[in-house]
């Protein structure tokens, strides 16, 4: 074993023990080094598909303004761009819930 998976399992159990002896382990020592926050992650994906509606909705403004610069090509792709990422950001939401679900009405 590496030694970045055996400090992985250490903090695991850590964090277990702490559960176990009613304490809540604080943010730092309950997350593993390299260990991806998935808030910051899920977070970062939101603002990314917001900011691809917003760039095909200022393109598809200035198309209606007549602006040269901006062709039909360029503005039906950066929409269908945004569409797609949009319905694959509902699709995500949609598992998460899903899964959500899932564990919630798992038997303990």
């Amino acid at each position: 074993m590496s030694q970045a998976a055996i400090d992985q399992v250490l903090a695991q159990i850590r964090a277990a023990s702490a559960i176990a002896a009613g304490n809540r382990p604080a943010a730092a020592e309950s997350r593993a080094p390299g260990a991806v926050d998935f808030g910051g992650v899920f977070k970062n994906a939101l603002q990314q598909v917001n900011g691809t509606q917003q760039q095909a909705a200022e393109l598809s403004r200035q198309f209606e303004l007549g602006n040269p610069a901006a062709n039909l090509q360029d503005v039906m792709v950066s929409l269908q761009k945004a569409n797609i990422s949009f319905q694959t950001m509902v699709q995500v939401r949609n598992r998460l819930i899903s899964a959500y679900h899932e564990i919630m009405n798992m038997q303990v």
